[in-house]
């Protein structure tokens, strides 16, 4: 009998005996030492009486039993249900009814409002569940599945409205793992630096996997923090991140080309990278930072190359086995090179489909196996995509539309400015106006009027923001994107009552 996840990933780990997770506190832990674990739990799901096909949801810090339990789960057939552990207890709630979890691991079991609303469902906190899979002898054979069965259940992150299942096959995670274990050139030889979370794809399904296919240690570190992630660099050759690592990292005067001379990759995703940290990431350690473009619901879609220009401010090429067509948002039509427009993905990575909801998925997975990803883009006459914004970030203002990607440009590069997020708020007059949300530099002010007349002949008048506002931060979600609804809920009522200019 097969399994093709734990077939490719946890199997191979038998007899390893060097290190898999490399720990900053505790002795590594070996690849047979950790598929014996996998298989402890594995059995201790089974003894609980899960089934192949039941959820488990786990809400629990980031721990080498918490990534156990993603093996255990697929030896056992069993679907992961990650949940950030920063989610309040009515949200897990939600979680958990939506997805019918057979089991809720977390990390304290006396969690009375979720376990009240958990008729016939089980809490168990990780530290007892951990026991009692160490009493077990790990003799478990993984069950029978196909391609084609799932493995996980992934949660949208929810910016608007309820977060939606994500149903992922053990055909969706395998394919994307092969891909970017070869686009990446991973081998045996690599020591990953592993500081995401595991509630998420990036941490859990990109650079997990990865790691796992191609045999690499990881080094396995409970958060990210540029001191410690600064000083482990030498040991390793290879990290993956979201624009924040960088950010940080470039604020410690320790970043230096000798202390990045092991490295070999740098990986960045998950939110939008600032071409100029890009610029000034490059110029401190001669590294050029790769970035890619994925989704919950689909997991990696394009990347920058290896080998060859990693262009900032772009997402790469599609990935070998990926169709990406940019189309009309209203027609679905295809448009020409260099027209902004629906990003739509085709491919063995593509979910699917969402938990219980059958109409949304009918609505955004086509009848060709395009998936429609609510995301707007262009391509360059390079073959480079361009990600220019949400559907429903775009700003339609006296009819024309505005895609606030090229305003954030400008207007992260101007004097003072660290980044910027552009908007759609109502307007009496126009339907929307725009409005550009500045963050300054540490120690700076941005001179917000002469931003406004900078961009006078750079873009059309119809573009330009209607009003100029600086915040100390943008606020942003556990992965860091920006919840641009946040916004548009703080200044949604600037211009109900007053039409035209303002600045502040």
């Amino acid at each position: 009998m097969t399994n093709p996840l734990f077939d490719a990933l946890f199997a191979p780990l038998a007899g390893r005996d060097t290190p898999l997770l490399i720990l900053p506190d505790a002795a590594p832990i070996s690849g047979d030492a950790f598929l014996k674990r996998v298989l402890q739990m594995a059995q201790a799901l089974v003894a609980l009486g899960l089934q192949p096909g039941d959820r488990l949801a786990l809400q629990v810090a980031k721990s080498p039993d918490a990534f156990a339990l993603y093996g255990a789960c697929v030896a056992a057939g069993v679907m992961l249900l990650p949940l950030n552990p920063g989610y309040e207890p009515a949200e897990l709630d939600y979680f958990v009814q939506d997805s019918g979890a057979a089991l809720l691991l977390v990390e304290d079991p006396a969690v009375a409002a979720v376990q009240t609303a958990m008729p016939g469902q089980r809490v168990l906190g990780i530290g007892a569940f951990g026991a009692m899979a160490g009493g077990l002898t790990g003799g478990f054979a993984p069950v029978a599945r196909q391609m084609d069965d799932l493995a996980a259940l992934l949660y949208t992150s929810g910016t608007t409205g309820r977060s939606k299942g994500a149903m992922l096959s053990h055909g969706n995670l395998l394919s994307n793992a092969k891909v970017l274990a070869d686009h990446w050139r991973f081998t045996a030889a690599d020591v990953l630096i592993h500081a995401l979370p595991i509630f998420h794809t990036h941490g859990l399904f990109v650079a997990g996997n990865v790691a796992l296919l191609s045999g690499a240690a990881m080094i396995w570190l409970p958060r990210f923090q540029a001191e410690q992630v600064l000083a482990l660099l030498p040991r390793a050759t290879a990290m993956m991140g979201v624009p924040t690592f960088y950010t940080r990292l470039l604020q410690a005067p320790g970043l230096t080309r000798a202390a990045t001379a092991q490295m070999r990759l740098f990986v960045s995703g998950s939110a939008p990278l600032l071409a100029e940290t890009h610029a000034e990431f490059e110029h401190r350690t001669g590294h050029a930072i790769l970035e890619r473009y994925g989704m919950t619901e689909t997991s990696m879609n394009t990347s920058n190359p290896y080998d060859g220009a990693r262009r900032a401010g772009t997402v790469g090429m599609p990935l070998p086995g990926v169709e990406v067509v940019i189309t009309d948002p209203a027609s679905g039509a295809p448009l020409p090179q260099g027209e902004a427009g629906m990003i739509e993905l085709r491919g063995p990575n593509v979910f699917r489909g969402y938990w219980n909801l059958p109409d949304k998925t009918a609505q955004d997975l086509r009848a060709s196996g395009f998936f429609i990803t609510g995301d707007l883009g262009r391509f360059d006459d390079q073959g480079y995509l361009h990600i220019v914004g949400r559907l429903k970030d775009l700003v339609i203002s006296g009819g024309l539309n505005i895609y606030p990607k090229e305003l954030e440009l400008l207007l992260d590069a101007a004097p003072g400015v660290l980044e910027s997020a552009v908007i759609g708020v109502p307007h009496p007059d126009f339907g929307e106006a725009v409005v550009a949300v500045l963050v300054p530099r540490p120690g700076e002010a941005p001179d917000v009027a002469a931003i406004a007349a900078s961009l006078q002949g750079q873009v059309a008048r119809f573009k330009q923001p209607k009003a100029l506002v600086v915040r100390e931060a943008l606020p942003r979600n556990a992965m860091g994107k920006v919840r641009k609804e946040v916004l548009r809920a703080e200044f949604g009522g600037m211009f109900v009552t007053a039409v035209g200019p303002s600045t502040t």
